[in-house]
Formats: structure tokens, C-alpha cells, sequence
């Protein structure tokens, strides 16, 4: 399974998203500290979930963050998130 692919798999299965945007930008970030050749090291995620509605920003992020913590630790150099409650996605 791939990195997006386990990213993918437990944000579903936590957080219930209605909407999940995983893209591997490791492209971009070639011969930086942390990227390997073979990618999966750079991540960009977008999440929607009513499990945001009434939690700050940083909360939304540390619920993510302990959610992929074993793939912050190993394979994953670096995550981008934009986390939205369905309310925020509204507005």
C-alpha cells in the first residue's frame, strides 16, 4: 500500500471525511532535505469533516497529526493541511 493510499485510508476511517484531497507533492520538492527519489515524502491534504465543526484550526491539525503520527515519523518529510468543518466549506 502506498503512503497516499494508508494517509487516504485512515483519515477515512477517523475522521469520516465528506471530502479528502491527498496529493503526493514530492515533485516539487526533489533534492531537498527529506525527499527521496522514489517520492512519498511530501504530502498536501484537504479534508472536510464534521468532526472539525467548533475545534480551532490547531485542534483540527493535532487531530490529524496524532491520527498519520506513524507516518510522520517515518516516511512522510513534510504535510500541508487545510482542514474544514462542512460549515466552513459553506461559508
Amino acid at each position: 500500500m502506498t503512503v497516499a493510499s494508508r494517509i487516504r485510508e485512515k483519515l477515512t476511517e477517523k475522521l469520516a471525511p465528506t471530502r479528502l484531497d491527498v496529493a503526493d507533492d514530492s515533485h516539487k520538492h526533489a533534492g531537498h532535505v527529506g525527499a527521496r527519489p522514489e517520492g512519498e515524502t511530501h504530502f498536501s491534504v484537504e479534508i472536510v469533516s464534521a468532526a472539525f465543526e467548533g475545534v480551532s484550526r490547531v485542534q483540527r491539525q493535532r487531530m490529524v497529526y496524532e491520527i498519520l503520527q506513524d507516518e510522520l515519523a517515518g516516511p512522510v518529510h513534510a504535510l500541508a493541511l487545510r482542514t474544514l468543518s462542512p460549515s466552513d466549506e459553506a461559508a
